[in-house]
């Protein structure tokens, strides 16, 4: 008996322990929830797809998602539901929707209604479609019809399938089965719209595979209130033979999911092949579009989005957010990392914030995060994601949302891990201590925050170095075409990145925060409070730090003696210099931005 006592005792202070430790990660900054490493696993197989959630009314987690034993497209894809009692750590064994056989059922959407039932929204190959043209075996995953189960108890038994009425319309007849075969997927989650409404979006196609689409919506009014299935009201929208699309957006406009506004309105983005997302807007309730239009951020800069998932979230407080890729790619790579912005409703528009980095993957480029949903409960927040092969789920700090939403006021300068801040002619040919080396493998990251006025563009100035005579180090020059270039290096490995062209103020006031990431391995520029995505010239305006770079600093960082005024050479003066040991949010930079001009207005037109 003793000896079992001591063994709880001893068993109970490993815990103890261990929960302290993890405490003490969190604390130090060891721990990092962008991290896709430190999710907790869903499921994982051979393909796993869009785990939306819906949080029951006792408070459980029921998830549904696609799955299938072969990648994606190969056959055998099923739809599942699993249900979380201790938000999302853990997960029961799936339940099956729709069991796997020749004919695919996959994206499915859930939806719970004001009483407690659970539907669920799917695609399913009910015409049995499997060859065209001569082609046997083909992918039909998006053929055929749209359905729905229930479920009244919590997920574990689900009713038989019906089918929803979908038009058949322009875009269905100019398919290749002229319109005897629909061709079709959804990647949002319905929302509620109205007192006792529902509606969630889907992309039509019109050529056989992942052509000519364009957005469709289905709403369902009396959701709320009846519980027979068989009386339903559906309504397809928008009226008419034509979904939602521009004309001058290309073939690909697919992908669209849906928000409600504070005043009703509706908001629509999705997906383009342009480098550029599409948002467009319904006054109606779904019936009419406003021309889909590229959306900016609050600056004016239009929003970069490859071809990948658009998705957009609304929180409580009227609030929305925004996951995309930032970056201008026309195909389907280049998911990692994921950026998030942050909305506002100013004058009946939602206004969006510059990016921040929502989840990473370090060191591995190719990975591709994508079709997230995400969690609002309590006061806190969570995002689930898959990378087709493992779906996760990621507890989300509730102040950097609320720090997002927050960059449209924010007009102070960052304190946190602020090492060096000087101002004035103290500067000329200064040198200063860093309190700890550095290493890209190791550690948080920094930041270099400085004022400086330009008069004198020549390339490869020094403007600030931290490196020894053997060249390893870190060092920030002028770059071509108004630009500024970091690098940073080892010794035998070397990482280059230059800013935006364009950027730095000729004769006039420039404020540059450089930012190194050391745990995303992402190099970034916020240069007079405009985040560099790249522009027109490039498809990335951020870029990724070696992985495996060894030991860089010399714990000495110095302002180049040839980029201050006064009786020196160069004819540059550097007003104020910040040097930060961690990297800094893109809101932190924009608040000291904001702060040197003497910024204080709000954000108050889109």
């Amino acid at each position: 008996m003793r000896k079992k006592i001591v063994n709880i005792v001893s068993a109970f202070s490993l815990i103890t322990c261990l929960w302290i430790s993890i405490e003490s990660m969190a604390q130090s900054g060891s721990y990092d929830f962008r991290d896709r490493r430190n999710g907790k696993p869903i499921y994982e197989s051979g393909y796993i797809d869009q785990p939306y959630v819906v949080v029951l009314d006792s408070v459980e987690w029921l998830c549904v998602f696609t799955t299938g034993a072969g990648a994606e497209g190969t056959g055998g894809q099923h739809i599942v539901s699993t249900v979380s009692t201790d938000k999302g750590k853990t997960w029961s064994k799936p339940v099956r929707i729709e069991e796997p056989s020749a004919e695919s059922a996959s994206w499915a959407m859930p939806y719970k209604t004001q009483y407690g039932r659970i539907y669920v929204f799917y695609d399913y190959n009910g015409d049995k479609i499997h060859s065209m043209n001569f082609m046997d075996n083909i992918r039909e995953d998006m053929l055929g019809w749209y359905c729905f189960k229930f479920s009244d108890d919590k997920g574990k038994t689900w009713s038989k399938r019906y089918r929803l009425p979908v038009r058949t319309t322009a875009v269905d007849r100019k398919n290749d089965w002229a319109g005897k075969v629909q061709i079709m997927w959804g990647i949002g989650k319905p929302i509620n719209v109205g007192a006792q409404g529902m509606m969630f979006g889907f992309t039509k196609l019109g050529k056989y595979m992942l052509e000519d689409g364009e957005g469709w919506f289905m709403r369902c009014d009396n959701i709320n209130a009846e519980r027979d299935p068989e009386k339903l009201k559906w309504v397809n929208y928008p009226e008419g033979d034509h979904g939602l699309r521009n004309p001058d957006f290309g073939p690909v406009q697919e992908e669209q999911n849906i928000v409600e506004m504070s005043n009703g309105t509706l908001y629509c983005m999705y997906r383009t092949v342009m480098g550029h997302p599409a948002e467009s807007y319904s006054y109606d309730g779904g019936k009419t579009w406003t021309l889909p239009q590229i959306p900016n951020y609050y600056t004016g800069n239009p929003i970069k989005h490859p071809r990948a998932c658009p998705r957009i979230f609304k929180t409580k407080g009227d609030r929305y957010l925004f996951w995309h890729h930032v970056n201008g790619g026309t195909d389907f790579e280049n998911r990692n990392p994921v950026w998030i912005s942050g909305g506002i409703e100013v004058n009946g528009k939602i206004v969006w914030s510059q990016p921040e980095i929502l989840i990473y993957a370090p060191g591995l480029s190719k990975e591709r995060m994508s079709y997230p949903d995400l969690i609002e409960q309590d006061g806190r927040y969570w995002i689930t994601e898959t990378n087709k092969v493992q779906g996760l789920c990621h507890e989300v700090d509730p102040d950097f949302f609320s720090n997002l939403w927050g960059q449209f006021q924010l007009a102070t300068v960052a304190t946190k891990g602020l090492v060096i801040n000087q101002r004035g002619p103290e500067l000329i040919n200064r040198e200063f201590d860093l309190p700890a080396i550095e290493e890209p493998s190791k550690g948080l990251g920094f930041t270099i925050d400085l004022v400086a006025n330009i008069t004198r563009l020549k390339e490869g100035e020094v403007i600030c170095e931290s490196r020894d005579k053997d060249g390893k180090g870190y060092w920030l020059e002028m770059g071509a075409n108004y630009s500024v270039k970091f690098t940073m290096s080892d010794g035998v490995k070397s990482t280059s990145w230059t800013s935006d062209a364009g950027v730095i103020k000729f004769f006039g006031t420039t404020e540059i925060s450089l930012m190194v990431d050391y745990r995303a391995k992402i190099i970034s520029y916020v240069i007079n409070g405009i985040f560099n995505d790249g522009g027109k010239e490039r498809i990335f305006g951020w870029g990724r730090l070696d992985a495996d770079m060894g030991p860089v600093s010399t714990r000495k960082i110095r302002i180049g003696d040839i980029s201050i005024g006064g009786g020196l050479r160069g004819n540059n003066v550097v007003k104020a210099f910040r040097y930060y040991n961690r990297p800094l949010t893109v809101t932190e930079c924009i608040g000291n931005y904001r702060s040197s001009k003497g910024l204080t207005e709000s954000v108050r037109n889109p």
